[in-house]
């Protein structure tokens, strides 16, 4: 395992360091974050539209009503009205927790297909630069994947970069539900890639699927690609912060409150995604019983009983992960606070020492994966600790009880 160097002149250093760096950022750049007005995007127009329309005379109730209500509103209609629905507001309901979870993915399926027609069209649109055109090839061929008959995508929002969720399973029915909460440069583009696969939401979901039906074929899981956050770009002044983590931590219990049936949560968080979790964790309900970490910049606290969560909170960091050299600490709003898998912050530290490096937590046969899915089927006496002494371990529930 890694060691630690607790010298508070080093920390200063690094905290110096870091100011310095976005400082140059700030000189050089601007301030990259505040953008300029534009008009309605694809998904706040159909949302519009959805509170302007009705159904056979029947007032459409307020999208951003309680999950309880859509879903209440929801079985009280045909099935040929939910489709009519979906047909009419695809954006809206692919977006709205608290529809049922197949109409979701049908309205997402119909709201995919339009936008690659959009994007298909943007292709020849001759006011776009030769750059612009690939782009808009590029996310053509997205969309067409993404809207194939075996994808099952619970969100989809085509403005900016783009955002995306999909399910591996059967949500309705699952026992356990993981959550994997993706870092930096997650967008609609790299969602899925064919190399490094197991490096984007796509790949690191679909491997955790597979591990977790391999390690208990008999418990119902399902697990969640959940890239539906606007996350920062690259490592700039955006992920020195927690602007898009604080934005994400809404989005992300907002996903979890909505969730079907009774199923018990574990969120799988990745790099910056450790700090959406951590922002959320206070206030996630008692369905999330685990968050596990890996890659980890700190999760915006010093320890993990200020995370305010009854969930079990655990770590893993790989010897040739980069992240360890960032500065664990938290000035004037930048930086995420302390390192979780340090002793003092008190989190169990599970093993991760074939990942290679901050993208091989998932790559099928780490013991990283394997730890993960343990945890997210409840297997929490099979975890392998970072330490031999088996510490992570202790004060777990019995199997039967888990």
């Amino acid at each position: 395992m890694t060691s630690f160097d607790s010298s508070p002149q080093l920390n200063v250093w690094r905290a110096l360091l870091a100011l310095a760096v976005v400082f140059v950022m700030l000189a050089t750049t601007g301030w990259t974050a505040l953008r300029s007005h534009r008009g309605e995007s694809p998904l706040q127009a159909s949302l519009s539209a959805w509170q302007r329309g009705d159904l056979d005379g029947r007032d459409l109730p307020d999208a951003e009503s309680s999950p309880y209500r859509l879903a209440s509103f929801f079985d009280s209609l045909t099935a040929r009205q939910r489709t009519r629905l979906a047909h009419r507001y695809p954006l809206a309901i692919g977006n709205m927790n608290g529809a049922p979870v197949e109409l979701r993915y049908r309205a997402n399926r119909i709201a995919l297909k339009q936008q690659n027609r959009r994007e298909r069209e943007r292709m020849y649109d001759e006011r776009l630069s030769a750059t612009g055109q690939q782009q808009a090839g590029r996310r053509m061929h997205r969309y067409d994947m993404l809207a194939a008959k075996n994808r099952h995508i619970l969100a989809f929002d085509p403005e900016g970069a783009g955002r995306v969720a999909e399910v591996f399973g059967n949500l309705d029915k699952a026992e356990r539900v993981s959550v994997v909460v993706p870092g930096v440069d997650t967008n609609v583009l790299n969602y899925q890639r064919t190399n490094r696969r197991y490096s984007a939401p796509a790949g690191m979901a679909k491997a955790l699927y597979k591990a977790e039906r391999a390690a208990s074929p008999r418990t119902r899981t399902a697990v969640i690609a959940w890239a539906d956050y606007t996350a920062p770009d690259g490592l700039g002044l955006d992920s020195a912060t927690a602007l898009r983590a604080e934005q994400g931590s809404i989005r992300l219990k907002a996903l979890v409150r909505a969730l079907p049936g009774a199923s018990t949560v574990a969120l799988v968080c990745h790099s910056y995604g450790s700090v959406v979790c951590g922002l959320a964790a206070s206030a996630l309900p008692a369905r999330v019983t685990d968050i596990a970490v890996a890659g980890s910049p700190g999760m915006r606290v010093e320890t993990a009983s200020q995370l305010r969560t009854s969930a079990r909170v655990w770590a893993m960091r790989d010897a040739d992960d980069w992240v360890q050299d960032v500065p664990y600490l938290e000035v004037g709003g930048l930086g995420h606070g302390a390192d979780p898998v340090s002793p003092e912050f008190g989190a169990r530290i599970l093993s991760a020492s074939d990942a290679e490096g901050h993208s091989g937590y998932f790559e099928p046969g780490t013991e990283s994966l394997y730890n993960f899915a343990e945890i997210g089927i409840g297997a929490y006496e099979s975890v392998h600790c970072a330490q031999e002494d088996d510490v992570c371990l202790e004060g777990l529930p019995d199997a039967a009880a888990a």
